[in-house]
């Protein structure tokens, strides 16, 4: 008798959970809906072609972050430097090239090395985050904290606070080109890189030991998979993505400035857990993440053409993330058995 209590309230939790499940791969898509809907009802030229654009381009570098962080919140941890990396490759990408052009340097060398420069810083503190954390034993919380921290005060060194603001006129190209008319080529640039990563993620074995160091570390570790040298690329890789997002934040604005960034690893990580994907790990997947990062551009937008103060965007991005982090808290307790 009190076996078959146990089966029964033992299937019931696992049916709630499966219920739980299915709602957090399909309430975001649901938002996003009602979001556009809503706006375009109280804010008239939201659906505008105009809109889209700016839409699409201020959802890039969201999304470009999203993907980097969905990389390591799959594992289980955090990385709250992905703004500050931002922020920091941008600098140093638009510098180079300011100093660079000064000197006589042709502008096709100038913005050659200036990326390759922000992509190297991005590696760069992604490493440090993975060594910090894999071999000081930091957790990824306090590792990523301090690497934030640094990024940012480097990022205002470098130019002692000023913004930079000679850029090669190429790099225009990138960051102020619409593929027909209607996607802007930063956009475009993050799509690719959601779909690359969401192949990798779904269909080799680096994105199956991914989901299985953030389900079971230490099982993964008994089966034999190198937990260190795994995490270790899990943080280069998250550096890199937000050292190309500033590279692109540069061409779009073809101005680097130090502000850049900031608090912007909160909207990414909001994306993430309104995607779906769970901070305890071994959950999630890229496309959640990707409309997740679009339900954030689509509110924020849409506040604004609705002319809604700054200040209460924030209060109602904050808004979304409780309830994001509150349904994936009921998703993890509805797995007890």
């Amino acid at each position: 008798m009190i076996a078959s209590k146990d089966d029964e309230v033992r299937t019931v939790s696992n049916q709630l959970g499966s219920w739980r499940t299915k709602l957090g791969s399909s309430w975001m898509v649901g938002v996003l809906a009602l979001l556009v809907a809503v706006f375009s009802i109280v804010a008239p030229g939201f659906l505008s072609q105009q809109n889209f654009r700016s839409t699409t381009m201020y959802a890039s570098d969201t999304l470009l972050l999203a993907v980097s962080e969905t990389f390591v919140i799959l594992t289980g941890g955090i990385d709250l430097s992905v703004g500050a990396v931002l922020g920091l490759s941008g600098m140093v990408s638009s510098d180079l090239m300011q100093t660079m052009l000064m000197h006589g340097t042709n502008q096709g060398i100038s913005m050659a090395l200036g990326i390759l420069a922000g992509l190297v810083v991005g590696f760069v503190v992604g490493l440090v985050n993975g060594l910090v954390i894999t071999k000081l034993r930091v957790t990824s919380f306090i590792a990523t904290l301090g690497t934030m921290g640094i990024a940012t005060g480097l990022t205002f060194i470098i130019t002692n606070g000023a913004d930079v603001t000679n850029i090669p006129s190429a790099m225009n190209a990138i960051g102020s080109t619409y593929i027909l008319g209607w996607f802007p080529v930063p956009f475009l640039v993050a799509v690719v890189l959601a779909v690359g990563a969401s192949l990798v993620l779904t269909h080799t074995r680096f994105g199956v030991r991914t989901y299985a160091v953030g389900s079971n570390q230490e099982g993964t570790r008994v089966s034999g998979v190198n937990i260190n040298k795994h995490l270790l690329k899990i943080y280069v890789i998250s550096g890199v993505i937000a050292g190309l997002a500033g590279i692109l934040v540069v061409a779009r604005l073809m101005t680097g400035s130090p502000l850049e960034g900031a608090n912007d690893e909160l909207n990414a990580i909001a994306a993430v857990v309104i995607g779906g994907a769970s901070l305890f790990g071994g959950r999630g997947k890229i496309l959640g993440s990707f409309i997740g990062g679009l339900v954030i551009a689509v509110l924020v937008t849409g506040l604004v053409i609705a002319g809604v103060q700054p200040y209460w965007q924030q209060v109602a991005i904050g808004m979304v993330i409780i309830l994001a982090v509150f349904i994936d808290q009921q998703q993890h307790r509805g797995r007890i058995y």
